[in-house]
């Protein structure tokens, strides 16, 4: 996620082996580069931040309506978080976030687009991805994160999260925020249900019935004892 990793260093264009000039440029590029990346990240956690979120979110739904191919979007929220603060304070809550962002960077593509949304919100594009596969996804963070447990001063926090997960297709019309709002339904269904756990739109609302078969559909059912028709 870090583009000075990527920066192309200029060298002298008659080979010396030192140049003032050239050596200025190579720092001030770095410069440009860090800056660009403090703009665009969460100081936290070191995911992007919900400025770059929005940007990314409106770019990748504009892809899906020239493409067709589905946007994949993972929402969720630390359960109790506000319970881990009073409890433990806020150090301590912020190791529980740096754990789940390290865990996120583990579970997501390099194309995925993970985010710190506020708080303890969390939210994951995945261009080019149907609710199959966005659903496994949260669920391998929601058991990667059950199974995290963080220590901490004078004891052991076992962090668990609640997930919402929706599509976007070419036939629909949402902006990013509506889109965002979708989702944060699906994960307050999580959290009304009883927490840790995954609730995603209903495979047969989503009309594009080439992206997914009725084999998915059962798939996702099994996967989730029922989905959200529990």
């Amino acid at each position: 996620m870090n583009d000075m990793t990527n920066q192309k260093i200029l060298t002298c264009p008659v080979g010396e082996s030192s140049c003032k000039v050239i050596d200025e440029l190579n720092h001030l590029t770095g410069e440009v580069s860090t800056l660009s990346e403090l703009i665009r990240t969460d100081n936290l956690t070191g995911l992007y931040n919900q400025r770059y979120l929005l940007e990314t979110l409106s770019l990748e739904m504009e892809r899906t309506r020239r493409t067709g191919r589905f946007t994949g979007v993972i929402m969720f929220d630390l359960d109790h978080f506000k319970q881990v603060n009073d409890t433990w304070g806020h150090e301590s809550g912020n190791k529980v976030l740096i754990k789940t962002s390290s865990i996120v960077k583990q579970m997501v593509r390099k194309l995925d687009v993970a985010c710190r949304y506020g708080g303890e919100e969390f939210i994951v594009v995945l261009p080019n991805t149907g609710l199959i596969d966005a659903s496994f996804v949260a669920e391998r963070i929601r058991d990667a994160l059950e199974n995290s447990p963080v220590e901490v001063e004078g004891g052991v926090i076992n962090p668990t999260a609640s997930f919402g997960v929706d599509i976007y297709t070419d036939q629909q019309n949402d902006s990013p925020e509506s889109l965002i709002s979708r989702v944060d339904a699906y994960l307050y269904q999580a959290k009304n249900q009883g927490r840790n756990q995954v609730c995603h739109v209903a495979p047969e609302d989503i009309n594009h019935e080439a992206q997914i078969s009725v084999e998915e559909k059962d798939a996702l059912f099994g996967m989730f004892g029922g989905g959200d028709e529990d």
